[in-house]
């Protein structure tokens, strides 16, 4: 065999792998990228050591909405050593009135949310309770309202307050690992708040 064509065929196999890595690099930055459940914070919709696909693309074409379930950047005092984002779900979004009442539940714009997705203790969903004075916030625009459906196991927008969009790295909508958890994430469409927008 002549050194040309086995040049030639070192230079294909380079070029295959190179276009394999930039496709890569463009789907994980642009398209989707996996994620780690590290966090008690999402039980029992998403459990630790699960693995989830973040969709990146479809937010930058419309807005997230109430009940996604999103990964982001937490703020600068809520960074973990390991840069490890938060995965959290959408309560309300801009312009939205989020209000924790004695009664353990979450009302947006006056309206009582449903919250099937809810942690659980002995069948009952465990109630939310805040220790902010008011227990109540309007929504800034460009920003959202998140919390955890473990409501006591998560730290969110009940102590840090609503999160910028521009900090949300994407929308979680596949649970792919293990294989026996693999499935889409719903995302509920809260009818009772059908009248208060998005």
């Amino acid at each position: 065999m002549s050194q040309r064509p086995a040049l030639g065929c070192l230079l294909e196999v380079v070029e295959t792998l190179a276009l394999t890595l930039i496709i890569f690099v463009v789907i994980q930055t642009f398209v989707a990228q996996p994620y780690r459940v590290e966090q008690m914070s999402m039980e029992r919709t998403l459990e630790p050591d699960q693995y989830v696909l973040v969709d990146k693309l479809t937010p930058r074409l419309g807005p997230y909405n109430r009940g996604d379930i999103v990964v982001f950047t937490p703020p600068d005092d809520w960074v973990q050593g390991d840069g490890t984002p938060f995965i959290k779900r959408v309560i309300g979004v801009a312009g939205d009135e989020i209000e924790i009442r004695d009664d353990g539940r979450v009302y947006v714009n006056q309206i009582a949310l449903e919250e099937p997705y809810v942690y659980q203790v002995d069948g009952q969903s465990q109630p939310t309770i805040t220790s902010t004075e008011p227990p109540r916030w309007v929504v800034p625009d460009g920003e959202l309202f998140v919390m955890g459906d473990h409501r006591a196991s998560s730290s969110d927008s009940r102590t840090f307050g609503p999160i910028e969009t521009s900090n949300v790295i994407g929308r979680a909508w596949l649970r792919y690992w293990p294989i026996d958890t693999f499935g889409v994430l719903q995302t509920p469409n809260h009818p009772e708040l059908q009248a208060t927008g998005p």
